[in-house]
């Protein structure tokens, strides 16, 4: 605000938040039925913004078949005893930007 007595002009200041990459993106996973597959990558920043995983096109929830961790800007998803019917690809995405194995 400017305010000199018989006149004011004020103004506001917008800060954003710069939009975080994949810099170290997802690898293929092989394992045998019964045991756990991890997928890592890594962001360029840590950020607020949206981070989400995915299998196939079902999005994936922390919960007692899943695990998925946040440290930093590392992200980790842990699919706990794997069967058949896990096979497909998991994604990762935060923003705009995509990793997929």
């Amino acid at each position: 605000v400017c305010d000199t007595g018989d006149q004011q002009t004020t103004a506001a200041v917008l800060v954003k938040e710069p939009e975080a990459t994949i810099v170290e993106m997802l690898k293929d996973v092989t394992s045998y039925e019964g045991e756990d597959a991890v997928f890592e990558c890594r962001l360029s920043r840590e950020t607020t913004q949206d981070a989400q995983w995915f299998l196939g096109d079902v999005p994936l929830q922390s919960n007692e078949m899943n695990e998925i961790r946040v440290q930093g800007t590392h992200h980790s998803l842990i699919l706990r005893k794997v069967t058949l019917e896990d096979c497909g690809s998991i994604s990762f995405k935060v923003g705009q930007h995509v990793s997929v194995a």
